[in-house]
């Protein structure tokens, strides 16, 4: 269901059967959101990690032993050859390679970007959410109405 259909529907129209049925959509798309956020926000710091890294790099290592991840738990020993460039990944299986200031640049750029996505999404689940909640409002209105027209018939 799109926003501007949402934004047209009087929802105490709806019986309680559709009315849960768009709360259950909501709450999947409320999920998808949540998901959405949480790939983001590893996103974002990893680029935060790789650009504060950068700065630690100075022309006095050159030369200095360091650990060369091969996996997430397995190092080897290798040597600092170069400072002044660096390899990065930009996606998809691409590297180039960039001086420190270019790569702290890009990096900058990537966490601004990753932020503003996450702005972004954000402001559409509090929208969602709601919506979400003024559903849960009717449904629980309908549901005291149907409860109070039978206690009256007892």
């Amino acid at each position: 269901m799109s926003e501007v259909s949402m934004s047209q529907i009087d929802l105490t129209t709806l019986n309680l059967q559709q009315l849960t049925a768009l709360k259950q959509q909501l709450d999947q798309e409320l999920g998808v959101f949540q998901d959405s956020l949480q790939t983001l926000k590893i996103a974002q710091s990893k680029f935060q990690e790789s650009g504060s890294c950068l700065e630690k790099i100075n022309p006095a290592m050159e030369g200095n032993e360091i650990l060369v991840p091969l996996t997430g738990s397995m190092y080897v020993m290798g040597k600092l050859k170069e400072t002044s460039n660096v390899l990065i990944d930009i996606g998809t299986g691409y590297y180039a390679q960039k001086n420190i200031k270019d790569a702290k640049d890009y990096f900058d750029g990537r966490v601004a970007y990753v932020t503003e996505q996450m702005e972004k999404i954000q402001h559409l689940g509090l929208e969602k959410s709601r919506v979400r909640d003024a559903v849960v409002d009717v449904i629980e209105m309908k549901l005291q109405n149907a409860n109070q027209m039978q206690k009256e018939e007892s």
